[in-house]
């Protein structure tokens, strides 16, 4: 298992991919600027880059949503809750004009979320996009994600 920095547990999976000597399609590059640049360093700049204005958006933590503004949002509320905000790429899948994955999310709670105050701990759950793209950008982006196993390791005392 990977070293972790004190007060952070690892999470026990695999560790997340490496692309820094891959050639990703296109469409997996954009995945990877989604995650790894936009999400990570929460760079909205980016939100553009990768959506249509109109696009349709279901998160891992349940909210639907549609178009830059309210994606803005999420990504403010996400990022605002849980410092070192990070998502790790497990796996990518591209069949035509999708894009599937497997990542973990992880960060320190520092606002409220679900009704749980603010802990500091590390806390990750797991999530599966399915990103559906149109003429290069993304149309539409559901995540299914293990809010359960967020949940419970808000509330771990």
């Amino acid at each position: 298992m990977t070293e972790m920095p004190q007060g952070r547990e690892a999470p026990r999976d695999e560790p997340a991919l490496d692309f820094s000597d891959v050639a990703l399609s296109p469409q997996k590059e954009l995945v990877r600027v989604f995650y790894k640049e936009m999400w990570d360093r929460a760079d909205k700049s980016l939100i553009p880059r990768i959506f249509h204005e109109d696009f349709t958006f279901r998160g891992s933590l349940g909210p639907v949503l549609r178009g830059h503004r309210e994606f803005a949002g999420y990504v403010d509320w996400v990022t605002g809750s849980l410092g070192e905000y990070t998502s790790d790429i497990l796996a990518l899948v591209e069949e035509g004009n999708r894009v599937f994955g497997r990542l973990r999310f992880h960060g320190f709670h520092r606002r409220e979320m679900f009704g749980v105050p603010p802990s500091g701990r590390h806390v990750w759950w797991h999530g599966a996009p399915a990103f559906t793209f149109e003429g290069g950008l993304v149309r539409d982006l559901f995540v299914l994600g293990d809010i359960h196993g967020l949940i419970g390791r808000l509330k771990q005392g």
